[in-house]
């Protein structure tokens, strides 16, 4: 049997790694075995970070479209309930849009509301 010389196929792997690895401090971003477990946590890490961004957003947009309706003399719930009953068919982050840039049409959604 051949003898097979693996060396050349190892470092590349390893050289990729590490590079994935650059900026982490310490043996995280030095020694091969670490890193890789460094590397394999990052990855998970990254994942639920993607799915915790689009819930801190929601409750993000929930706050300032709740903000905005105590000072037209409403509760976020009964907005929300009231926009259902109107028919108004916006999603969450549309409304905080809205209050963010456009205050007015904001104001004339809530009255919308207020009146249905």
């Amino acid at each position: 049997m051949a003898r097979v010389k693996r060396g050349l196929v190892s470092r590349r792997k390893h050289n990729k790694l590490l590079a994935h690895n650059k900026g982490y401090r310490g043996t995280k971003s030095r020694l091969v075995k670490v890193a890789k477990e460094a590397y394999l946590h990052a990855g998970a890490y990254a994942f639920h970070g993607r799915k915790l961004r689009k819930r801190d957003f929601r409750a993000l947009w929930i706050t300032r479209i709740g903000e905005a309706v105590k000072k037209q003399d409403m509760s976020y719930s009964v907005f929300i309930n009231k926009l259902k009953k109107a028919n108004i068919e916006l999603d969450r982050k549309i409304l905080s849009d809205l209050v963010v840039n456009e205050p007015e049409i904001f104001k004339n959604l809530v009255d919308t509301a207020k009146s249905a």
